[in-house]
């Protein structure tokens, strides 16, 4: 029995070491603790009592061998799914303004290509790629720059996230913002497909207030919550995120034809 009280020794300070150095699960950690009470409350004068696996040398070093492996994989495995967003938010921290306009321009051109899906006859199997690449472009150029300057701002004029804040925040959202970026999506999206200022100037006229009146049964929600609980560095994600649905509507709005000039 001394033997064995000596072998669990030795093995508890070496395992021990291990376990702080190798970060070995906590739930291996405990059930090697009941083995060494189990050992070192069994009486001293019948051994036998004292299972022989728990009295082998080896078994404590290929318990924990397998135990180190175990949570080595799933640690590596937690490593590789929160590595695309460490990324993201290195790179969002270190160049904010071209990350959120390279993630608008992605979702806006996911969201027109969804679109076309969406809308294409049977009979046409091709995607119109210069309208997903005019979308594109509008996120990358207008779209993300706007989101950074706007939430930032936002965030400088009602620092608070109380329900009145974000209630302030909401409705100038509604009343500036909504109709500035959905004027310059139309007028961007009309002058690339070569209409001319009175052309352009009767799409607006036509299409902006539907618009942004269809937008009230989607738009203040979404605003809540962005405003609400997401981190202003984070929010032009969140509304980019949001506008993918919303985006959906708006380039089969601006896939309409021509509306005819006064």
């Amino acid at each position: 029995m001394r033997l064995v009280n000596y072998v669990a020794k030795y093995f508890t300070k070496r395992t021990l070491i291990q376990h702080s150095q190798q970060r070995c699960s906590s739930s291996s950690y405990s059930k090697f603790i009941q083995i060494q009470i189990q050992i070192q409350n069994a009486p001293t004068a019948n051994t036998s009592r004292v299972p022989q696996t728990l009295r082998n040398p080896h078994f404590y070093s290929s318990f924990f061998h397998k135990s180190y492996y175990s949570s080595s994989s799933s640690s590596s495995s937690g490593n590789r799914k929160m590595g695309f967003l460490s990324w993201y938010l290195s790179t969002l921290e270190k160049r904010p303004i071209l990350t959120k306009s390279i993630s608008c321009s992605l979702i806006y051109a996911a969201a027109d290509i969804t679109s076309q899906m969406m809308t294409m006859p049977p009979s046409s199997g091709s995607l119109d790629l210069i309208r997903a690449s005019r979308m594109a472009g509008y996120g990358l150029v207008v779209l993300g720059p706007a989101q950074h300057i706007w939430f930032n701002f936002m965030a400088r004029c009602f620092p608070k996230r109380d329900v009145i804040s974000t209630l302030k925040k909401l409705v100038t959202g509604q009343l500036v913002f909504g109709p500035f970026v959905t004027s310059v999506f139309f007028s961007f999206n009309a002058a690339l497909q070569g209409e001319n200022a009175s052309e352009i100037a009767a799409r607006l006229k036509r299409d902006v207030l539907p618009t942004l009146l269809n937008g009230l049964m989607f738009w203040p929600l979404c605003d809540f919550f962005t405003y609400k609980i997401i981190p202003v560095h984070l929010q032009p994600l969140m509304n980019s995120s949001f506008s993918y649905i919303w985006t959906i509507y708006l380039t089969y709005m601006a896939s309409l034809q021509k509306a005819v000039a006064d």
